[in-house]
């Protein structure tokens, strides 16, 4: 299994596809897929039955995954960023390698 350079509370840029350049905060992390929910970002329409918390039913808009290589970590200066580790006292920290900043 891969380790992911991208977590959940992270902001991210999308980088291809339909939604590139658009960002969003990360939602949930798929660690098994390789894949991302990113909030307010690739909404899909899914029908829903009507149900007793939603009697009416209908179509309702959800974000679906998308794939983690397809997005890239914003850093403090708004700039996309690929990310880095190192250690710094006795701690591993992630840092910007654009501007070599701790994240």
């Amino acid at each position: 299994m891969t380790k992911l350079k991208i977590k959940v509370g992270d902001t991210v840029r999308v980088t291809a596809g339909d939604h590139k350049g658009q960002e969003g905060k990360v939602k949930r992390v798929f660690k098994d897929k390789n894949k991302a929910i990113v909030e307010g970002i690739n909404l899909v329409s899914k029908h829903e039955k009507p149900s007793a918390s939603n009697p009416q039913g209908g179509i309702a808009k959800k974000e679906a995954a998308l794939h983690i290589s397809n997005l890239s970590l914003v850093d403090g200066n708004g700039d996309a960023t690929r990310v880095g580790y190192r250690v710094e006292g006795d701690k591993k920290v992630r840092f910007s390698k654009k501007s070599n900043e701790v994240i």
